[in-house]
């Protein structure tokens, strides 16, 4: 079994390897953080080392976040899990295509490559987030599948879903969260925003020189956002995604921290216990086969243990955050490279972290739930 030490000599190794320019590891139990770790640089020409503060993009993290913004909404009578979509806003793909579908990635909608879906910090102003996904509706007004009865991811899902919570709220959607998520819990605006809080500790984003993705990077990432080489790292410029729901949170491993805390929790200050069993119900198509998702993570196994887990990855930063309910513990891996191989990186310090038997932390929950019915 791996010490801590060993641990902070792993996460070292990862920098000086060339993995990764910086990272923060963050483990959690329902009464607070058990271990953290910063390692290697958030800024690599200036030297500016990787702190406990510095905000990276978390991606498709954020969808975890949105999930629980709709299921908030579900619990105040507000929407309707097995409602239309269409209910609340108009899209392409039928009228079958609900709630329930669009959490857990079985509506049926397409899921094109992201990685164009952004925009440069200097446009975010003045965005136009509802035209955007108008855009990308009229460009894939197709289905792939009917709606239940097969699991594909989807963005385009998660960014209806946004649109959706603010219909129902009446409230812009990163206001919804801002307010009804994140206060409850704590979180402040410098751990968790859906705008750069502090670009003096805003991690820069990079690529890997040495790299396929790197070699079509024209192909992927918009030209604008394309920086210059520092080292053996390619700078992407600091942008946002299109949309906020499906990609657009900016935070620290503490901010997703304090999150995880709340779910490990007997009670969670974000959901109700209607709330949770929807979060934690395993999903099965029309047909009864199970799918690795519940209403807001993906579900898998570590050496037999199950976690939920949410992995985030775009231009320049790659994330994941894992909830282990069996062991009262959750963790966080942050690191702003493209290709960094967060999965790897979090099964090698869970197994040692994590996994070892041992008395899970006064009041911590099991909000585990077969499937769904």
């Amino acid at each position: 079994m791996l010490a801590r030490g060993a641990i902070r000599e792993y996460l070292d190794a990862l920098v000086h390897r060339g993995k990764t320019p910086g990272i923060q590891y963050l483990a959690v139990h329902a009464t607070g953080p058990a271990f953290a770790h910063q390692a290697g640089w958030a800024d690599v020409r200036n030297r500016v080392p990787m702190t406990a503060d510095a905000t990276m993009m978390a991606y498709s993290m954020s969808k975890t976040i949105t999930a629980i913004a709709v299921l908030r909404l579900i619990e105040a009578g507000q929407i309707g899990i097995d409602d239309a979509a269409g209910r609340f806003v108009a899209h392409p793909y039928g009228p079958g295509v609900t709630v329930r579908h669009l959490l857990a990635h079985t509506s049926g909608i397409p899921n094109p490559i992201p990685l164009r879906w952004v925009h440069g910090t200097d446009r975010h102003a003045t965005f136009d987030e509802t035209a955007a996904l108008a855009e990308v509706l009229a460009a894939r007004p197709t289905p792939t599948s009917a709606p239940g009865t097969r699991y594909r991811y989807s963005n385009i899902g998660y960014w209806l879903l946004g649109e959706i919570v603010e219909r129902a709220s009446g409230q812009p959607f990163t206001t919804f969260v801002t307010e009804q998520v994140f206060a409850p819990l704590g979180i402040a605006p410098a751990d968790l925003a859906y705008a750069i809080p502090d670009r003096a500790r805003h991690a820069r984003g990079y690529m890997e020189k040495y790299s396929l993705i790197n070699l079509g990077k024209r192909f992927l990432v918009d030209g604008e956002l394309i920086g210059d080489y520092e080292g053996s790292w390619l700078r992407i410029r600091d942008h946002y995604p299109n949309g906020a729901a499906f990609g657009g949170l900016v935070g620290t491993a503490r901010g997703f921290g304090k999150l995880l805390q709340d779910q490990l929790g007997m009670r969670s200050a974000a959901l109700g216990e209607v709330g949770r069993l929807l979060l934690y119900t395993q999903q099965r198509t029309v047909d009864g086969d199970t799918i690795p998702m519940t209403l807001g993570w993906h579900v898998g196994e570590l050496e037999g243990v199950r976690f939920f887990y949410k992995e985030g990855g775009g231009g320049g930063f790659h994330d994941e955050m894992r909830l282990y309910p069996s062991r009262g513990a959750g963790t966080i891996v942050m690191a702003n490279a493209t290709g960094f191989r967060v999965r790897k990186c979090l099964d090698e310090i869970d197994r040692a972290l994590v996994l070892p038997p041992y008395e899970a932390q006064s009041g911590a929950a099991e909000p585990e739930a077969a499937t769904a019915p």
